[in-house]
């Protein structure tokens, strides 16, 4: 039996007790995208109700460039203290498959805390397409292949691997069109330069009520309550589709368990707040509450599915 020193108990006691206390100074929170994006207010609510329950600064620290790399990187090589963690989103996982290169390991340089979001993705249609259910939408994409083009905002981007994705699913062959954003890319799909898309539903509503874009379904198990009217990709005849964007905090790995199983417990107790849900609502998102545990192995589970995809349609990224 191994006996530990007067120093070691100690030091153990000592560390113990700052775990409990902690925080003790002021957390910066790394958000790897530019500011007012689709993560900046969700970080800022998140990283608010922290600052409400525990009294010290959360300082939203926009490190935006090299889809995500610039700001993770710097998450990397932070302390492992719990002084400092990000947001990151599903890119993080696709990354590692479609870059030659990271200065970072996704899984092994990180430490999963808690989920924040998921945002199902809705397939939505230009008007002018003769179709209106999913199962009319394969019928008519098998009869074209290659001659219909869906917009994505970037190469090697969720929406692009969604479009993919549906591809191998669905049995058919649509072009994908990569924009500098997903707002140019809706415009287009509106004036009829595209004739589809795969984007968060937030981006498409005030488009399906105006009648400028027809919704064919939606991922999840269930559906929106922003769009009760649209049906699952499941009920709606491609049982198995999925594709969410996700929002996630990770801390450096090697922070304290204790630490990191804090944070997620709060950030789990935030988002079952009734404002917080309700603001989450308004976006057109979900609540997604995991522990550190459920959230490695979604993100594992998460690289799994899309490195098939992207294997698949051999989607390769310069750096």
């Amino acid at each position: 039996m191994r006996v530990l020193t007067l120093g070691a108990l100690v030091a153990i006691a000592g560390a113990a007790a700052a775990q409990q206390a902690y925080p003790t100074k002021p957390i910066r929170f790394i958000v790897p995208f530019p500011p007012g994006g689709s993560t900046d207010p969700i970080a800022r609510m998140v990283g608010q109700k922290l600052v409400d329950k525990w009294g010290q600064q959360v300082i939203v620290d926009n490190r935006a460039g090299g889809n995500t790399i610039i700001g993770t990187e710097a998450l990397a090589k932070s302390a492992p203290d719990g002084y400092t963690m990000s947001l990151i989103t599903s890119t993080h996982i696709i990354n590692p498959h479609t870059l030659p290169s990271l200065p970072f390991d996704a899984f092994k340089d990180f430490a999963p805390v808690a989920t924040l979001i998921g945002a199902p993705y809705v397939l939505a249609v230009h008007p002018s397409l003769p179709v209106n259910n999913l199962r009319e939408f394969i019928a008519f994409a098998k009869s074209r292949p290659g001659q219909l083009n869906y917009a994505t905002s970037s190469a090697g981007g969720l929406q692009h691997l969604a479009g993919e994705l549906f591809d191998i699913m669905a049995g058919v062959k649509m072009q994908a069109v990569p924009y500098k954003g997903g707002g140019p890319g809706i415009t287009d799909l509106i004036s009829g330069q595209v004739q589809l898309a795969f984007n968060n539903a937030i981006n498409f509503i005030p488009h399906f009520k105006s009648g400028r874009l027809k919704a064919m379904a939606i991922s999840g198990e269930t559906r929106s309550a922003a769009l009760p009217q649209v049906p699952t990709f499941g009920e709606a005849g491609l049982p198995g589709f999925s594709a969410t964007n996700w929002f996630g905090i990770v801390m450096p790995a090697g922070t304290p368990k204790e630490i990191v199983d804090k944070v997620s417990a709060e950030i789990a107790r935030i988002l079952v707040m009734p404002d917080i849900k309700e603001k989450i609502s308004r976006q057109g998102v979900d609540v997604f509450i995991s522990t550190p545990e459920q959230f490695g192995a979604f993100m594992k589970a998460e690289s799994a599915k899309y490195a098939k995809v992207i294997k698949a349609a051999n989607i390769k990224l310069d750096k």
